[in-house]
């Protein structure tokens, strides 16, 4: 009895702290050659690839194979740090769904790769995964301009994201 009012008290108290709910979504039409090319990050959720790193850009280029080859870079702690980059592949998810990606950087090992938001013009694009610990603004410029920013931010906060984790991410 003890046991499982021990228990049942843990999981109402995970279901409240640990229950994130997202809406995971993403977009209903894509065309990847518009995708293609560079992308500036504009805001981030922290993880461990890219800690400290400032001027983050991603390149997306078709390879002979039909997958993708992403270069990610970014300089160390200042605009003027050390030059870092990491080269990956990506291909569409098998799903079928449009924008849905899988992304490897360690060899047979791929994360996803979803599209949540993408402008009509290709402008600017807010990336998540499966989990909710990932999460990536881009644009095709250095800076959105503010109104962009705002309807993105009120956008994700309405999925469920918390976007004061959001780094934003310093561009030349």
């Amino acid at each position: 009895m003890k046991t499982s009012i021990i228990t049942t008290l843990l999981l109402g108290l995970c279901s409240i702290t640990c229950g994130q709910q997202i809406d995971k979504s993403g977009i209903t039409s894509f065309d990847l050659n518009r995708y293609l090319g560079k992308w500036y990050e504009i805001a981030r959720y922290d993880h461990i690839f890219e800690r400290d790193l400032v001027g983050c850009e991603a390149e997306y280029t078709l390879r002979d194979d039909g997958k993708i080859k992403v270069l990610n870079s970014g300089y160390l702690k200042t605009l003027d740090g050390p030059y870092k980059e990491s080269t990956g592949k990506a291909k569409l998810n098998k799903n079928g769904k449009p924008g849905q990606l899988r992304v490897s950087f360690f060899g047979p090992f791929y994360s996803d790769y979803n599209i949540l938001e993408l402008a009509p013009d290709y402008s600017y694009s807010v990336v998540g995964s499966n989990s909710p610990k990932y999460l990536w603004i881009l644009s095709r410029t250095p800076h959105l301009e503010p109104e962009v920013q705002d309807k993105i931010i009120k956008n994700l906060q309405k999925r469920g994201y918390d976007t004061s984790k959001l780094l934003w991410v310093e561009q030349r």
